[in-house]
């Protein structure tokens, strides 16, 4: 009996709603492994939620001119209603609710108990003329791995750590005019070098099935020593930390990660209609469940170093995750997505513009599996029209000609193999060991086109077996079904099949022809995007 999946698209920072970049990445990969694995008969339960403790929110309140409790609360909803406008379907996408919040303080407390945590005096970034802190989102400077320009806390462009004091020529977020100065501050940390040997043991035991740059990072990462993570700021933004040797400051926000999570499949439970006995349950040991995250490589140290080693200091409580699966950077027009600049393309809006199915097509073909890649819209119409609506819509037409609707054809003792390679080869791009998106939208064309010349013969007089060539469409609209979810749920209502990507599926003597639906480069009446106000 397989186990049950927990998957976890890492939750978006609640300061604005997503672009195309945002989705390209994370969500839209999870959403389709999580398809795949429902059409396999798996046991999975997808969760996500909003981040709304992070500083970005605070920034970027500031700079719009409202709260950050307002902005993170009109986010969650605006994200929320993009993910069903493009199909990415979560069990559960949870608010930051007592429960959430009940579910982090039970987190932070039990390390605390166990004595996990440290008392460090730390020199910070501060602003003497807002007399405040700056910290993570609000402090940028150069990085001192990478030499780019950084944030606090993380590098954005070499993933890797960016320690208190560390940034090169810093400078306010807020008011870059700021002069910046340095305060000591006391304040709590988590001492990731302790659990080098665990990490060590970890990341060795799974390096043969995530992807190269991840491994070659966390080799990097390992091969230094690794900092204090900080698990208190003296800043206002944030939950309040409950620890009486940090009076007035808040958790970092990245410590939520874990637990919010835990909260978020508690969420999906509930929304299913069961009640855990914890917010942590379904990530506790005894249930042996397999854990999934998906997250953009930027996010990798939090989520594959400081998230692990968490969960191993709670001593045996929790599972490991079985797979990080991260991405690259998606741009557009090759260059970096930049919501302040106006060089934006909404998700929402593209999907009322063009058709999800192929929306989600071009996502997958030009998913930023192991490098940056681009999306472009001239690109999208070109490559989606030519390769994809084009040839299946004169495949469609073309079965019309040669079929009756619900006439029986007789397939050859050759075409259930056939068709069941092509659902092999579409399994094996939904597996993690060796997923990809790129291949799965271009197994899509090729088996498209390929069908597309069979008919053509056929109407031409050769002899093609009708009965194969239904079947085979058959097994290439199940490879497709995590992909193009709306042509897949016309097709399997005009045919009477469930999709299926088991090769048990194909092993018949005759099949049925059904009127293939065409792809439209319009949008159709449904779905409808929910306005958001």
């Amino acid at each position: 009996m397989s186990r049950p999946v927990l998957v976890i698209g890492g939750p978006p920072t609640t300061n604005g709603d997503m672009h195309i970049g945002h989705v390209a990445g994370p969500y839209v990969a999870a959403d389709t492994h999580v398809r795949y694995l429902r059409a396999a008969g798996r046991e999975v339960l997808f969760a996500s939620g909003g981040d709304d403790s992070q500083t970005y929110v605070y920034t970027t309140a500031a700079r719009l001119g409202t709260t950050p409790q307002a902005l993170a609360d009109k986010s969650w909803a605006q994200i929320k209603t993009t993910w069903d406008a493009m199909g990415i379907h979560v069990d559960g996408f949870a608010p930051t609710d007592d429960g959430y919040r009940r579910n982090v303080y039970d987190y932070v407390q039990r390390l605390y108990d166990l004595g996990k945590f440290r008392l460090r005096t730390v020199r910070l970034p501060y602003s003497e003329a807002k007399g405040m802190y700056l910290v993570e989102g609000l402090v940028g400077g150069d990085c001192p791995t990478c030499l780019a320009d950084s944030r606090g806390g993380i590098c954005e462009a070499c993933g890797h750590p960016v320690d208190f004091d560390a940034l090169i020529e810093p400078y306010s977020i807020m008011d870059p005019s700021d002069p910046v100065t340095y305060r000591e501050a006391e304040i709590l940390v988590f001492p990731l070098e302790e659990y080098r040997e665990q990490l060590l043991a970890y990341h060795e035991a799974r390096a043969d099935r995530w992807r190269p740059h991840a491994v070659q990072f966390i080799r990097e990462l390992l091969s230094r020593p690794l900092p204090d993570f900080p698990i208190t700021y003296p800043v206002s933004w944030g939950m309040p930390a409950p620890f009486a040797e940090t009076p007035g400051q808040t958790l970092n926000a990245w410590l939520e990660g874990m637990p919010a999570s835990m909260y978020c499949h508690n969420f999906a439970q509930r929304e299913q209609g069961t009640t855990p006995p914890s917010g942590d349950d379904a990530w506790r040991a005894e249930h042996d469940a397999e854990l999934v995250f998906f997250v953009g490589f930027d996010n990798l140290y939090i989520w594959a170093a400081v998230h692990i080693a968490e969960l191993i200091a709670h001593e045996g409580r929790y599972i490991l995750p079985d797979t990080i699966l991260c991405n690259e950077f998606y741009e557009l027009e090759n260059e970096k997505f930049s919501t302040s600049k106006g060089h934006v393309v909404w998700a929402r809006d593209l999907v009322a513009e063009v058709p999800r199915d192929l929306v989600r097509f071009y996502l997958n073909l030009t998913a930023p599996e192991h490098a940056r890649t681009n999306f472009s819209r001239a690109a999208l119409n070109k490559i989606v029209g030519e390769r994809l609506v084009g040839p299946w819509n004169e495949l469609a037409a073309t079965l019309g000609k040669l079929t009756t609707a619900g006439e029986t054809l007789p397939v050859s003792p050759e075409g259930p193999a056939r068709a069941a390679a092509i659902a092999d080869r579409f399994g094996l791009c939904f597996e993690l060991s060796s997923f990809s998106l790129n291949r799965a939208a271009d197994l899509i064309v090729q088996h498209v086109e390929r069908l597309r010349a069979h008919a053509a013969r056929a109407l031409d007089g050769e002899p093609v077996e009708l009965g194969d060539l239904f079947l085979q469409l058959r097994a290439l609209i199940s490879g497709a079904s995590p992909i193009l979810i709306d042509m897949t749920a016309r097709a399997a209502e005009a045919g009477g099949f469930t999709p299926s990507l088991s090769a048990a599926a194909y092993a018949v003597a005759s099949t049925t022809a059904f009127p293939v639906p065409g792809l439209d480069t319009r949008v159709q009446p449904t779905p409808t995007l929910a306005e958001v106000s």
